[in-house]
């Protein structure tokens, strides 16, 4: 692995109701400074949601989980944080939130190949089988 970089990630986590101690995991958010990228994928597994939260409507949910992918992709649509560097908006997305969708503390690896990472975390951290 001698093209290898360090790479940092945070999971996101759905948490309508903090005082259960529930959450399902519903994004994750890649960035390598060497490789000048930056990257979320989200998803919502409706099913699991209802579940543990049956009358939580999910749409409401959907637009923030798709502001995340892009501000990671720096679409200028999508304010001004999209508009900041890759270390920067990682940092901003990657920052501790009270919010309803919330990201996991960061986490550190190596990688040759960041895009492949964000994919291989999704399917292991957020998709279902």
């Amino acid at each position: 692995m001698s093209d290898a970089s360090p790479f940092s990630y945070a999971i996101y986590r759905l948490v309508p109701r903090v005082e259960r101690g529930e959450r399902v995991n519903v994004g994750v958010v890649v960035y390598c400074k060497a490789k000048r990228y930056v990257a979320a994928r989200t998803a919502l597994d409706e099913r699991r949601l209802a579940a543990l939260w049956p009358s939580l409507d999910p749409a409401p949910l959907r637009p923030y989980l798709e502001a995340i992918e892009r501000i990671a992709a720096g679409d200028p649509t999508a304010g001004p944080i999209a508009a900041l560097d890759e270390g920067e908006r990682f940092r901003w997305l990657a920052s501790p939130s009270s919010t309803v969708i919330q990201p996991s503390a960061v986490h550190t690896g190596m990688t040759a190949d960041p895009a492949s990472d964000l994919e291989k975390l999704f399917k292991q951290m957020v998709a279902t089988p």
